[in-house]
């Protein structure tokens, strides 16, 4: 099981994300815009700048929903490694079985 405080902060994160998505989009979309000048890019730059880092979506780990760890996650089922096998083993996850050959 992952440390109580790596979930909490994640799930902090994910809140971030969020509420900051609409303004991050917005901003997004006027750097990338061509009709507008270099200068407003630059108050555009400095206003990402003020979020908070953690509202950014590559900050954010992706978590097995059982065990709360991070590596060997698989997005398809939002759970790492070992807690598919064990599920898979006790027979909890529907089509699915230990192959053998």
């Amino acid at each position: 099981m992952a440390k109580t405080s790596q979930i909490n902060r994640d799930n902090r994160r994910k809140a971030l994300i969020a509420k900051y998505a609409d303004r991050r989009a917005e901003l997004r979309k006027k750097l990338n815009d061509p009709s507008v000048s270099i200068d407003e890019k630059v108050l555009v730059q400095q206003a990402f700048a003020k979020l908070p880092r953690n509202s950014c979506p590559t900050r954010l780990n992706n978590r097995c929903n059982v065990s709360g760890r991070s590596k060997a996650y698989y997005k398809k089922f939002g759970i790492s490694r070992i807690a598919l096998r064990e599920l898979a083993l006790a027979g909890q996850l529907p089509g699915m079985r230990k192959s053998s050959w």
